[in-house]
């Protein structure tokens, strides 16, 4: 039999209450898999949550002095994961949202060599601590990164997730807020084989210290989508955009050759101006998706260059 180890990392801030009921949740043997190894990422935690990894017998601690927030501590996670000598990474909470016994279910398909990232969806109706309008929020949301990542992903936000160790080579998460859209829409962009699984969920221990308020979740979210599409499609955003404002521009030759035509063109003439600057930006900013996608197509070689250093660093 192959032999497969698997690390489960555990992000963490302030959670010395929880953390020892997840790790006492975690499968202490998966079939397929010959070893399991807990990885903690204590986040600037101010509470004893590094005490609890060591009293829970965990020894792997990455320990990062300073908050750094979700998206740095995944990113950290997988880094030391895969220094660990990882072929499946998965990530699940400190909180202990997520049931250890789903595990096996989700790193499954990666054993079997059917997928690359493996996504554990919730049941969002049946979690009764989301309010109507989150759960709403959540079905659209999800809908909107399942349309620009090309991936029928349900529930996006979940970080309930698995990866082979490709996969994990592969990632790089630059948005400073969270990892679970940008990973998504990465996957999308890389052609990464994605599969999912429906998973229930324990009830909620605290409440979620990603955002403030819906507002703040809304605002923050949408902000990453745009800014990580744009990323990867540039040429596509640009376009679009260029293709309206040209199109807006349009309106006012479209005004002018009417009262043109009525012999009163002479007073109109602002709108030939109009025009003119419209459609000029509009032809700007279709020349700014160009330049944006041949950076684009740069910026997937050095992606493509890291991979192969991270490869070349494993057989060191």
């Amino acid at each position: 039999m192959e032999k497969r180890k698997l690390v489960i990392q555990i992000p963490c801030f302030n959670e010395e209450k929880t953390l020892q009921g997840t790790i006492n949740d975690l499968p202490k043997s998966i079939d397929g898999i010959s070893e399991i190894e807990i990885l903690v990422i204590n986040d600037g935690s101010t509470d004893n949550t590094i005490q609890a990894a060591r009293e829970s017998g965990i020894k792997n601690i990455v320990d990062l002095r300073k908050r750094r927030g979700l998206a740095a501590v995944f990113s950290a996670g997988l880094d030391a994961s895969l220094k660990l000598g990882a072929d499946i990474i998965v990530n699940t909470d400190a909180d202990n949202q997520y049931k250890g016994q789903d595990i096996p279910r989700l790193v499954r398909p990666i054993i079997d060599k059917k997928a690359d990232m493996v996504i554990g969806c919730r049941r969002i109706e049946e979690i009764r601590s989301f309010s109507p309008l989150k759960k709403k929020l959540q079905r659209i949301g999800s809908r909107v990164v399942m349309y620009l990542s090309g991936l029928d992903v349900p529930d996006a936000t979940t970080g309930f997730r698995a990866y082979s160790r490709e996969a994990a080579l592969r990632m790089n998460v630059l948005s400073p807020f969270t990892y679970t859209l940008e990973t998504l829409i990465s996957a999308g962009d890389k052609g990464l084989a994605v599969e999912t699984i429906e998973i229930s969920t324990n009830p909620d221990t605290r409440k979620s210290r990603l955002f403030r308020n819906i507002p703040e979740y809304i605002i923050r979210s949408m902000a990453t989508m745009v800014r990580v599409y744009t990323m990867y499609r540039p040429l596509k955003v640009f376009t679009a955009i260029g293709l309206f404002v040209f199109a807006v521009g349009l309106i006012p030759t479209v005004r002018f050759l009417y009262f043109f035509a009525l012999g009163q063109g002479s007073g109109h003439i602002q709108s030939l101006i109009l025009s003119a600057v419209l459609m000029l930006l509009g032809g700007q900013t279709m020349l700014i998706g160009l330049l944006s996608d041949l950076t684009g197509a740069n910026r997937r070689l050095i992606e493509e260059t890291l991979t192969r250093v991270k490869k070349l660093e494993d057989k060191d």
